[in-house]
């Protein structure tokens, strides 16, 4: 309800009597306005203070599946609260004050609502994550996303950035933040024990929640967000489409589009991105982009950057390694026993979409080979490198991410790029690829074991690694060709920005360019709201095929020793990829039949997953 624009007037001398007899009362009669339509019978044993604004009560509100009462207020105290249009507001313990309702919402068995002066709404609130005890480098309000923080995370040193950003999104807060709390229309609350200074927006359903403090609840009609049983949130910032439920206590902490948050997880100063499901563990300082999950009572993320990332306990060997069936991916603790007696330590998410790509945990000494497993005998640390570009698990989360977003198109705020061969990730294939190949050079093709920072690499797993980030690097170039072919686009790049090297802001993958060119607008003004930023995101985003173009372009000449790319050129790369693809499929399927022998995966599991494989170099070819 538009209260600017609705029509209120004062009651009547007759309604005032009706409503005493219903048991009512008010500080201040004349300070009660009502709508046109206003029938005073719906209304029982409330007392009002302050100014107080009601709607008119047409409708049956439905409080269970198949279950309506009629709309109306009863045994309620309000104090200077606005109801719109057909709410049903009952059993209030204590009082609403200080709030503005929209239409059509259900109110009952809830203690207390109160908005105080100065409310933030959890809105501005500065957090520190990576570092706990650090200095805040993410501020929270209502229109941040995954490539937003990323980038406060990686920036805030530099002053005059932080200085810019900063200005930006209070100048965004201030034109967005109510005066007073806003329950915004179709909302439900119920069974809830306190609400304060807490912005809820359509369509949310707040059902049995101990307390929400200092909140935004930013749902929408067709993306609803959904907090339940026992939640404990305070200064914090919930998206659409995302819930909540089952004793979960949070501070200090923002939850993307479409996060799943349950079974008493715990989080401070934490964020969330984009279909992350968290139950049972603790966060702290966490940064948690898209697709990460946690699962385990043991599981604590603090301080670490996370995406497409499943957090294991020390136990489940088996749901880390295998693959096969409908299982994820995750950490093995340092000294987790494996059925062979070695111990092996899996990266974050090891496969496509981690932060780091599988950088080998993000050792210092082992960054620079993507895709690898690193396994412990005893005291040596073995490094297996690439080899999880041809793995089960790897081909199933490649084309199981994608499925698995449950936001609406027209609710993505955060940027997810689904390429799990990207400039990004292949240009770090290379950093791998070429470190091997020297490591061979020096240390002679028949070594038996190679050192590299000391880690050791079997030789054998060498020339495997090779193998793999080559045909890693075909496939890729034959991808990218196949769809400039398709998209009709020009031989020539018509655009340098992308040759360089490229970063991963949470799932933007982007020109290191365009992010120093981002910096540099956001200080020098260029960018004069917090719209035109998360505007130039997008536009960066609709243009990675341009810009990827110019990258892979410079890629092949290299890589063929091209000076151009000829129509033979381009029978060629394709003839690549396509025997590329059929080398890659064939290690899958080696994988597969391992598992399969292991007697791990039932015979139909098995079946069906090797046909997927031959449908894959069907549709590939």
């Amino acid at each position: 309800m538009d209260t600017d624009t609705y029509r209120y007037r004062k009651l009547t001398e007759e309604e005032i009597e009706i409503l005493e007899s219903n048991g009512c009362r008010a500080e201040d009669w004349s300070a009660i306005e009502v709508a046109e339509d206003f029938v005073p019978k719906y209304v029982k044993d409330t007392v009002f203070y302050g100014a107080v604004s009601i709607g008119m009560f047409e409708k049956n509100i439905e409080v269970s599946r198949g279950f309506f009462k009629h709309s109306g207020i009863c045994r309620a105290t309000l104090r200077n609260v606005s109801v719109g249009d057909n709410c049903l507001i009952e059993n209030i313990g204590n009082f609403i004050n200080n709030y503005t309702i929209g239409e059509g919402c259900y109110i009952s068995n809830v203690c207390t609502m109160e908005t105080n002066d100065g409310a933030t709404y959890g809105q501005g609130n500065l957090v520190s994550v990576l570092n706990e005890a650090g200095e805040g480098n993410v501020v929270l309000f209502g229109n941040l996303n995954s490539q937003f923080a990323a980038f406060m995370v990686k920036h805030f040193k530099d002053k005059e950035v932080k200085g810019a950003l900063r200005r930006l999104i209070d100048e965004d807060i201030r034109l967005h933040i109510p005066d007073r709390g806003t329950i915004g229309n179709g909302v439900k609350i119920v069974n809830t024990k306190e609400i304060t200074n807490t912005i809820i927006n359509d369509a949310a359903e707040i059902d049995g929640a101990s307390r929400l403090n200092d909140c935004s609840i930013m749902s929408s009609p067709n993306n609803s967000v959904y907090i339940g049983t026992g939640v404990i949130c305070e200064n914090s910032i919930v998206s659409d489409g995302s819930s909540i439920i089952n004793s979960v206590k949070m501070q200090d902490c923002f939850v993307g589009e479409a996060c799943q948050i349950s079974n008493g997880f715990t989080a401070s100063a934490s964020v969330f991105f984009a279909n992350s499901h968290m139950s049972n563990g603790e966060a702290c300082a966490a940064f948690c982009g898209p697709f990460s999950a946690s699962h385990h009572k043991s599981s604590l993320l603090i301080g670490g950057q996370f995406s497409f990332y499943n957090a294991g306990s020390a136990t489940n060997f088996s749901n880390h390694a295998y693959k096969m069936g409908p299982i994820h991916y995750g950490i093995l603790e340092r000294g987790t026993k494996t059925a062979s007696g070695c111990h092996m330590i899996m990266p974050a998410n090891i496969g496509a979409f981690s932060v780091c790509f599988g950088k080998l945990m993000n050792h210092p000494d082992t960054r620079d080979l993507p895709f690898s497993y690193l396994i412990s005998y005893d005291s040596d640390m073995y490094i297996v490198p690439g080899r999880n570009i041809a793995t089960v698990g790897l081909y199933r989360d490649i084309r199981k991410w994608g499925r698995r977003d449950m936001r609406p198109k027209e609710y993505r705020k955060s940027i997810v790029n689904f390429d799990w061969l990207s400039p990004f990730s292949v240009g770090e294939i290379l950093k791998g690829k070429k470190i091997l190949e020297e490591l061979r050079k020096a240390s002679g093709k028949h070594a038996s074991v190679y050192n590299y920072h000391g880690y050791l690499i079997k030789g054998s797993s060498l020339e495997k690694g090779i193998k793999y980030y080559d045909i890693a690097l075909r496939m890729y170039m034959g991808a990218v060709i196949k769809n400039v072919v398709k998209q009709g686009m020009p031989g020539i790049p018509t655009t340098s920005v992308g040759q360089d090297k490229w970063n991963d802001l949470s799932g933007l993958l982007l020109p290191a360019s365009e992010e120093q060119r981002l910096i540099d607008d956001i200080r020098s003004g260029e960018l004069p709201d917090i719209g035109r930023v998360l505007d130039r995101f997008k536009e960066i985003n609709d243009r990675y095929r341009e810009y990827q173009w110019a990258w892979t372009y410079r890629l092949i000449l290299d890589y063929y020793r091209l000076d151009h790319i000829t129509e033979a050129d381009i029978e060629r790369i394709q003839h690549d990829y396509i025997n590329a693809r059929r080398e890659w499929i064939a290690e899958i399927r080696k994988d597969a039949d391992k598992e399969y022998e292991l007697g791990d995966v039932e015979e139909t599991v098995y079946e069906n997953f090797i046909s997927s494989l031959d449908n894959e170099i069907d549709s590939g070819n």
